[in-house]
């Protein structure tokens, strides 16, 4: 099965007021035909969908992400399977924000996790079917303490990526459960802080523990920057899927507004990644071309080699291919 990943989808602010004139296509750009190979899409939605709400206020926060209710459709349009929302912001307007959030993706026939009206909730799995076969998504983020949902208490499914937390143990035990009703089992971890080329120290250990527990493929995202993949025992990780749409300034040296589409192939194991290099320009993602796309291609081989990971570059289709060694 061909299982499509794409990094941090973010509609609010500029991409909003751009959509208000824009057709719901506009911010995946030239993507889409790559999109329509795809056997699953998903991503992670860095906004809420909403008409309502105040901007959270009750602990300090800075950027405040929200997409017109309409724009859910944007979402539609790309054939998006499921998304997570388990990030830092889900709750950017608060709690009817993430309620109408949830009721348009429901209305649109797209699963999420990783957020809801109790931990229950947060913390169940999303199950939809790839290609016959029946998938599972758990979505978590070590973003936010203070979103984490609790029995009585919308929120987040807010997990610490120690190995000693009790909390870490209980995502391992849902990973678990969940692989037991699943052929494939997807967990979206937003963590750790922005920027850096390289996984934090936890993380590897963390995202190993996530296969052991049953995972197919860890989708890593949150440091605004691609990060390398790395195969374990059957799995894969994505350490870091980058941004996808936005309309966040240019780090001139992180450079914030490259990054890939990711395509799984999945036959028991995961075979391989093929990666499409992406970037952010006016407000929606692009395929380059040459000569950027090989230079974005070059570094992710390059952290890719340093997991373990073995590219290929196919310069007529335009794409890297990450193998296990």
């Amino acid at each position: 099965m061909r299982v499509l990943f794409a990094g941090d989808v973010m509609l609010g602010r500029l991409v909003n007021r751009e959509l208000q004139r824009k057709p719901p296509e506009f911010p995946w750009g030239n993507t889409l035909p790559v999109f329509r190979e795809a056997e699953a899409r998903i991503i992670n939605l860095e906004c809420v969908i909403s008409d309502r709400g105040r901007p959270w206020s009750a602990t300090p926060k800075v950027f405040h992400f929200r997409t017109d209710s309409k724009n859910v459709e944007v979402l539609k349009k790309a054939s998006i399977d499921a998304v997570s929302l388990a990030n830092n912001h889900t709750l950017d307007y608060e709690y009817e924000a993430l309620s109408d959030t949830i009721g348009a993706l429901d209305r649109a026939g797209i699963k999420h996790a990783g957020a809801g009206v109790d931990i229950e909730e947060a913390s169940a799995p999303a199950f939809f079917d790839i290609g016959g076969k029946r998938a599972a998504m758990i979505a978590f983020t070590d973003n936010e303490p203070g979103w984490e949902a609790r029995p009585h208490k919308p929120g987040v499914y807010y997990v610490p990526t120690s190995l000693d937390d009790p909390r870490a143990q209980g995502l391992f035990d849902r990973a678990a459960a969940a692989k037991k009703e699943a052929d494939i089992l997807i967990v979206s971890a937003h963590w750790g802080p922005n920027w850096g080329y390289t996984p934090q120290g936890a993380h590897i250990p963390f995202g190993r523990r996530l296969i052991e527990s049953g995972a197919d493929i860890v989708f890593g995202h949150s440091c605004h920057v691609f990060q390398g993949i790395e195969f374990y025992r059957g799995g894969a990780i994505i350490y870091g899927a980058g941004n996808f749409i936005d309309d966040y300034a240019v780090d001139e040296s992180e450079r914030n507004d490259e990054s890939f589409i990711f395509v799984a192939d999945v036959n028991k194991k995961v075979r391989s990644i093929r990666l499409y290099p992406t970037i952010i320009e006016k407000f929606s993602a692009r395929l380059p071309g040459s000569p950027r796309t090989e230079l974005i291609a070059a570094k992710m081989k390059n952290l890719s080699a340093d997991l373990g990971g073995r590219g290929e570059w196919d310069d007529k289709k335009g794409l890297l291919t990450i193998f296990p060694r």
